[in-house]
């Protein structure tokens, strides 16, 4: 009796172990905004399944088919199907921004996590929608950032939160390009990236809010008290329905924050500066830091290895969370009550731009 016992125990923790170990399955709606690329192009992941890719656009479709070798049987058209016939445990979006909400309304009353591109949605009346859906039906509702896996802003977060740099008194984030049609984005992303209801706005909503998202999370999930802006066309000739370029500022009790989101860069950037009261770190690029810790010491430089990011990627990260072995926090880069608070300043951005005054968030 004792032998047998301790065979079922033997095979239950073999059992367990080998699903703990089984990618989890994956779906992925839309195929139109380009951050999918990398994904497509490691589709052999042993983390996650792609179980299924819906996207109506079947020219889209078909070129990204042929150019990544990827199963046509594996290509729906509507997303709903392919959540019916595939059911997979998450789906990661990368639609327009306007359709994110789409995304969670089909999703979480079948129990799907989702997973959207920067940021989580075109307003706040989206994003409360998307809020709620999450809650009622128990399901995560994440928002990826390629910043979120930049070891250099670990880094920097640590040494703000050990006091290192005195207290907090700004944050300065600047990102952004030339402009995506500069750049060459597809055309089914410059498509709706440069749509003011598809997206929501240029390069305030496309840049700004990986700002928004920085600013909150070392904040730790504190609201500014007020939201200023300045949003500018430099070139209406080429992008005559929304922004490119945007200046806001968030104010806080102690501390401000400014975002500098354009696409009038004179190249790639994603960078950040936070000064303390006593010194400062700046995170050049994903990697690299900068800092001086009082007026008498000289300024050092220090390259983080890509180890000290807790995933090498959004993807890792997502599979990680639906299996449990990650909990995601209310303060975290890409939880959803951060990107609640990225959406209401986004929002506020565009309100003070168009008013000329500081737009007061709710406590």
């Amino acid at each position: 009796m004792k032998v047998a016992w301790f065979l079922i125990i033997c095979f239950s923790i073999i059992f367990s172990a080998s699903e703990a170990q089984q990618p989890v399955r994956i779906g992925i709606a839309g195929l139109s905004h380009s951050h999918v690329l990398p994904l497509l192009r490691n589709l052999s992941r042993n983390d996650i399944q792609i179980v299924g890719i819906a996207e109506s656009d079947t020219v889209l479709s078909g070129r990204y088919s042929r150019q990544f070798g990827i199963d046509q049987n594996l290509i729906y058209q509507s997303l709903d199907e392919m959540l019916d016939k595939t059911k997979p445990a998450g789906v990661i979006t990368f639609t327009s921004i306007f359709d994110h909400l789409k995304v969670v309304q089909a999703c979480a009353p079948r129990g799907i996590h989702v997973m959207v591109e920067k940021p989580l949605a075109v307003s706040v009346k989206h994003a409360n929608v998307m809020a709620k859906l999450a809650k009622k039906h128990h399901i995560l509702t994440l928002t990826n950032y390629e910043t979120t896996w930049y070891p250099s802003n670990y880094k920097s977060q640590e040494m703000v939160n050990k006091g290192e740099l005195g207290e907090l008194r700004k944050v300065i984030v600047y990102d952004g390009h030339k402009g995506p049609k500069e750049i060459k984005v597809n055309s089914e992303f410059l498509e709706w990236l440069t749509d003011p209801v598809l997206n929501g706005g240029g390069a305030v909503t496309d840049f700004g809010c990986y700002g928004a998202d920085l600013i909150t999370w070392i904040m730790k999930g504190e609201k500014p008290l007020s939201v200023y802006a300045r949003l500018k066309q430099y070139k209406p000739g080429v992008y005559p329905k929304v922004d490119d370029d945007a200046t806001i500022v968030l104010s806080y009790p102690n501390m401000e924050g400014v975002i500098n989101a354009s696409w009038n860069w004179p190249f790639n950037r994603k960078d950040m500066h936070i000064y303390g009261n006593t010194g400062y770190v700046l995170s050049d690029d994903a990697q690299t830091i900068r800092f001086r810790l009082n007026e008498k010491s000289v300024e050092s430089v220090e390259k983080i290895p890509w180890t000290k990011s807790p995933f090498k990627d959004g993807f890792a990260f997502f599979s990680a969370a639906i299996k449990g072995d990650v909990i995601v926090s209310k303060t975290d880069l890409s939880a959803l009550e951060t990107n609640l608070t990225v959406v209401e300043i986004l929002e506020a951005a565009r309100k003070s731009s168009k008013t000329g005054k500081q737009v007061k968030l709710e406590r």
